[in-house]
C-alpha cells in the first residue's frame, strides 16, 4: 500500500477503487494521506472503505471531474462511477440494473448524475436533501421488476432538480405496469428541464412525468406518449419559455398544475416562494391530444398567462358527471380555476367530444394579443336527475335542462368579465347544441382586435354573474372599438342579458329569421340596446326598444350570398351576406351610409375569415335604397326567453 502511495504521487492521476459495480476516483492532486485501521478500513478523501468489500484499486490516468457521479446501463447490469470529492456523501447500492443512491445530508455540493445505457429492466432512485442536476445522456430504460420504485427514474429529493436532456439524445423512458409511483418520472422537488436533447415518457400506471413543485422547460423536447393519468402533472406553478412538449394517450389531462399548499400564493417576483397552481406559456411549441371524459389539454389551480408560443389542443372525450359537485362536467382545451390573459402566441383549440369547451374559465378572461383558433363540434350532454349521462342534438331539448345538468359545446365558456382589445385576433366556430362562440356569466368589452364568430346558437353572449341566476344581475356588453364578427345560425349575432352598448368599432353581427334577431338585449328585465357609435351591419335587426343616439337605417331588402359595399364618408367598408339569416338588415355609421349590392371586390385587407374587406376597392353593383330604422324585430328581448340564454 506504501508503494501504491508514492506512485500515485510520482505523478499518476486518479486512484481508481471498485467496490462491486461501484468505482470511485480520486484524483491524485486532492486525496492527500489514506488512513487505516486495523487492518479492516481504509478512509480516502473522508470515504471509509472496508477492505474486503474492495473488488479492485488501480492507478490509471483518467481525469475526474468534481461533483459528478455516472450511472451507464448495460441490459440487465448497471455500473456507477462516483469522484471522490462527492464520495463521502453518497451510499450507491445497485441490484443487477436497479440504482440507488443515497446522499448525505451532510451535502453542501450539487452532484450531477449523468444516466446513459440501455436497459429493460433497471431504474434510477435517489434520496437526499441537497439540490442536484440530472444529466440524461443517451438513456434507453424500462422497469420491469422494481426493486426501489416503480418508477423508471425516481427523485425522492425534495429540493430544486435540474434535468438536463443532453443536446442531440433522445432518451426514453417507461416505467413498471404495477405499483404505486407518481410517474414514470417522479421528482418531488421542483424540476427544471433544459438543453436540446429529447425525452420520451410512458407512464404505465399514472403520470408521465409527476413533480412535487414547479416545473420549467427551456429548449427541450418532451414527448410523452401515453399517461394511465396526466402527461405532466406538477404543483406550485408551470412555466415553459422555450422548447417543445407532445402529449398524447393520456387517460386524464394533458397539462395539470395544482396549488401545492392549502391557499395560492398568486403570482411572486420572479416566481420565488410561488405556490400558485398558475400557468406560464410565453414561448414554445406544445401539441396535446387528450382522448378521455371531461378531460384538460392544459389545465391549472390558479391563473393562466399566454403570451408567446405555438399551442394546439384537441380534446375527444365527452361529458362526466360530477357527484361531488351534482354537475356536469365536460372537456375543454384550456382550462382555469383563476384567471385567464393571453397577449401573444398562436392557439388551435378544438374539442369534439360532447359539451367541449375551447377555453373554459372561472375567473376572468383578458385578450390583448395573439391569434385564437377554436372550434367545438360536439353536442350538448345533459344528465337526469340521478346523474345518468345522454347527449341532445337540438337547442329545444337543451332548453328542458337546469343549467348544473348540461353542458353545452362553448368556444370560450367564462364565468367572469372578458375583456378583448389591441392586437388580440379570435376566430371561433362552433356547432351542436347550444353551441354559442363566445360566454361570459358576467361582461363583455369589447374595445379593440379581431373577433370572428360563427356559432350555432348565440355568436356572442353575456350572460347573468351570480350563482342565483337572477336576471336582474345580467351581464352587459360593450364594444367600443375593433373588428366584430358574429353570425349565429340558430338565434341571436349578439346577445345580453343586461344591457347592449355600441359606440365604436365595425361591427357585424347575423342573427335568425325572428323572433331572433342580429343584436339582442335583455328589455324583458328592462335592459336596452344602446347605439352611440361604430359601423354596423346587422342583419336579423335590433332589439325592440333600442336606444339610437347614431342614426340607423334599413336596407329595401338584401340578398343572399351576395357582395355588398357600405361607405361612411370617406371609409368603405365591403362584406358577404350569409346564405340565410333575418330578414332585416340594419346598417349604421358615423353620417348616413350609402350602400350598393352586388359589387366586385378588390385589394384590401380580408378580415372575419374572408366575408369582409378593409381598404378595398370595389366596381358594379346597384344601389340600396336605405330608410330610417327606429329599432325592433321579433319579440322584446329577442323572442321569447331572448335574454335567457345561459
Amino acid at each position: 500500500m506504501i508503494a501504491l502511495v508514492l506512485t500515485i504521487a510520482a505523478g499518476a492521476q486518479t486512484l481508481n477503487v471498485k467496490v462491486g459495480s461501484v468505482t470511485y476516483q480520486f484524483p491524485a492532486s486532492q486525496t492527500g494521506e489514506m488512513t487505516y485501521a486495523n487492518g479492516e478500513t481504509v478512509t480516502i478523501m473522508g470515504k471509509t472503505f472496508t477492505l474486503a468489500d474492495i473488488t479492485a484499486m488501480t492507478v490509471d490516468n483518467s481525469k475526474v471531474s468534481d461533483g459528478t457521479i455516472g450511472v451507464s446501463y448495460d441490459g440487465s447490469t448497471a455500473s456507477v462511477t462516483v469522484a471522490g470529492n462527492v464520495a463521502q456523501y453518497v451510499t450507491p447500492t445497485v441490484s443487477g440494473a436497479h440504482v440507488s443512491i443515497a446522499q448525505s445530508d451532510d451535502q453542501a455540493e450539487e452532484i450531477t448524475y449523468t444516466l446513459s445505457g440501455t436497459s429493460t429492466d433497471g431504474e434510477f432512485y435517489m434520496s437526499g436533501s441537497y439540490k442536484a442536476t440530472i444529466e440524461l445522456n443517451g438513456l434507453t430504460l424500462t422497469n420491469a421488476t422494481p426493486v426501489y420504485s416503480g418508477a423508471a427514474v425516481h427523485i425522492q429529493n425534495g429540493k430544486r432538480i435540474k434535468v438536463k436532456i443532453v443536446t442531440g439524445t433522445t432518451n426514453t423512458l417507461s416505467d413498471a405496469s404495477t405499483g404505486s409511483q407518481k410517474g414514470c418520472l417522479y421528482i418531488k422537488g421542483h424540476a427544471e428541464f433544459a438543453q436540446k436533447g429529447t425525452l420520451n415518457v410512458v407512464g404505465n400506471v399514472k403520470h408521465g412525468i409527476k413533480t412535487g413543485e414547479y416545473f420549467t422547460i427551456k429548449n427541450a423536447t418532451i414527448n410523452v406518449t401515453s399517461a394511465a393519468g396526466d402527461g405532466i402533472s406538477c404543483a406550485e406553478y408551470f412555466l415553459m419559455e422555450s422548447g417543445t412538449i407532445n402529449i398524447s394517450g393520456t387517460q386524464d389531462d394533458g397539462i395539470q398544475c395544482d396549488i401545492d399548499g392549502d391557499a395560492s400564493t398568486g403570482e411572486t417576483t420572479d416566481h420565488e416562494e410561488e405556490d400558485s397552481g398558475n400557468i406560464y406559456i410565453s414561448g414554445g411549441t406544445i401539441n396535446i391530444t387528450v382522448t378521455a371524459d371531461a378531460a384538460k389539454g392544459i389545465k391549472g389551480e390558479g391563473d393562466m398567462k399566454i403570451s408567446g408560443g405555438d399551442i394546439t389542443v384537441k380534446t375527444t372525450g365527452g361529458g362526466v358527471w360530477d357527484s361531488t359537485k351534482v354537475k356536469t362536467k365536460a372537456s375543454a382545451c384550456l382550462g382555469a380555476d383563476g384567471n385567464m390573459t393571453i397577449s401573444g402566441g398562436t392557439l388551435n383549440l378544438t374539442s369534439t367530444g360532447a359539451g367541449g369547451k375551447g377555453i373554459n374559465g372561472d375567473g376572468t378572461f383578458t385578450a390583448t394579443g395573439g391569434t385564437i383558433i377554436i372550434n367545438t363540434s360536439g353536442n350538448a350532454v345533459v344528465a337526469s336527475s340521478n346523474g345518468t349521462l345522454s347527449t341532445v342534438n337540438s337547442s329545444q331539448q337543451l332548453d328542458k335542462y337546469d343549467s348544473d345538468y348540461k353542458s353545452s359545446p362553448k368556444g370560450i365558456k367564462i364565468d367572469g368579465a372578458i375583456t378583448i382589445s389591441d392586437n388580440a385576433a379570435i376566430f371561433v366556430t362552433t356547432k351542436g347544441a347550444g353551441g354559442e362562440g363566445i360566454e361570459s356569466k358576467t361582461s363583455i368589452d369589447i374595445t379593440g382586435g379581431w373577433v370572428t364568430v360563427n356559432a350555432s346558437d348565440d355568436a356572442i353572449n353575456a350572460s347573468y354573474n351570480d350563482d342565483t341566476k337572477s336576471l336582474s344581475n345580467a351581464g352587459d356588453m360593450t364594444i367600443s372599438g375593433g373588428y366584430v364578427y358574429a353570425h349565429s345560425t340558430g338565434n341571436d349575432g349578439i346577445d345580453a342579458n343586461g344591457n347592449v352598448y355600441i359606440k365604436g368599432g365595425v361591427v357585424y353581427a347575423i342573427g335568425t329569421s325572428t323572433p331572433e334577431v342580429a343584436i339582442d338585449a335583455n328589455s324583458e328585465e328592462q335592459k336596452k340596446l344602446y347605439v352611440t357609435g361604430g359601423t354596423i351591419i346587422a342583419i336579423g335587426g335590433l332589439e325592440n326598444g333600442a336606444q339610437l343616439t347614431q342614426s340607423c337605417y334599413q336596407a329595401s331588402s338584401w340578398n343572399k350570398n351576395t357582395w355588398y359595399a357600405m361607405t361612411v364618408g370617406s371609409e368603405t367598408f365591403v362584406f358577404k351576406t350569409p346564405s340565410s339569416g333575418g330578414n332585416t338588415m340594419v346598417v349604421s355609421g358615423a353620417s348616413q351610409p350609402t350602400l350598393k349590392s352586388g359589387v366586385t371586390v378588390s385589394g384590401g385587407t380580408s378580415i372575419f375569415d374572408g366575408v369582409a374587406y378593409t381598404g378595398a376597392s370595389f366596381t358594379g353593383g346597384s344601389n340600396v335604397t336605405l330608410s330610417s330604422y327606429t329599432g325592433g324585430g321579433g319579440f322584446p328581448g329577442g323572442g321569447p326567453g331572448g335574454g335567457w340564454h345561459w
